[in-house]
């Protein structure tokens, strides 16, 4: 699965580091050291996979996401010495598709890669539209409407909705949605996932207070309806 990967890291050292284990998987490697010149590659030939420093000059990480995601589906991996989790959950609502917090084993980082890369191949294999109710997702075109109307997801919401919609009515634990949306086992809270749904919720439900399409099950986790209930 070999690919074109923009690397954007500010540390030479290990910006190097993640060239040479990159190399070794069989990738094609650009490295940079700041947020301006990260968006100018990625404007220029757009990669397979962007891995991202959050802590750079010119532009920051999360600056650069924003910018990346408004333009994009390219998956974004984001390095962080930041482990809080509202640093995480910042980087998630920006459209971050992981995040790897430091020190990081490089052997942790190729699998956070694989699994991205896997994901960014199979999206761009037709798949059939998933149907639930007036909600409609279409993972081949990486659409969502609800009633005819247009939806906007970021892609981590768009997983856990297609994961949702491709098995209506059933129940999916927080760490199995987890695993769909970032692949890896992985320091991260069950917040995560609320917050997604959060976010999801204000998109699809008519009153996300009082929701009828995504549905928690107190003590287990969520599933998705067709809203009629």
């Amino acid at each position: 699965m070999c690919a074109y990967v923009l690397v954007a890291e500010d540390d030479v050292k290990q910006a190097e580091l993640v060239r040479r284990y990159l190399e070794r998987e069989g990738h094609s490697v650009l490295v940079v050291h700041d947020g301006r010149a990260a968006i100018d590659e990625a404007r220029g030939r757009e990669p397979d996979l962007v891995v991202l420093d959050v802590m750079m000059p010119k532009a920051d990480g999360l600056d650069v996401c924003r910018v990346i995601r408004a333009e994009s589906d390219v998956p974004v991996l984001m390095l962080t010495a930041r482990a809080t989790e509202d640093d995480l959950l910042l980087g998630l609502d920006l459209g971050a598709d992981d995040y790897v917090t430091k020190p990081y084993s490089p052997r942790e980082l190729m699998a956070r890669v694989r699994t991205l890369l896997r994901r960014a191949r199979r999206s761009r294999d037709p798949e059939e539209t998933l149907k639930v109710g007036d909600l409609l997702v279409d993972p081949a075109r990486h659409l969502v409407s609800v009633a005819g109307g247009p939806v906007d997801c970021t892609p981590a919401e768009f997983r856990i909705l297609e994961t949702l919609a491709a098995q209506p009515e059933r129940v999916f634990t927080r760490a199995q949605l987890l695993e769909e949306v970032h692949g890896f086992d992985r320091f991260i809270t069950r917040r995560t996932v609320d917050v997604h749904m959060l976010n999801l919720r204000k998109k699809i439900e008519p009153d996300p207070r009082r929701p009828t399409r995504i549905l928690t099950v107190y003590g287990v986790g969520y599933k998705l309806t067709d809203g009629s209930g």
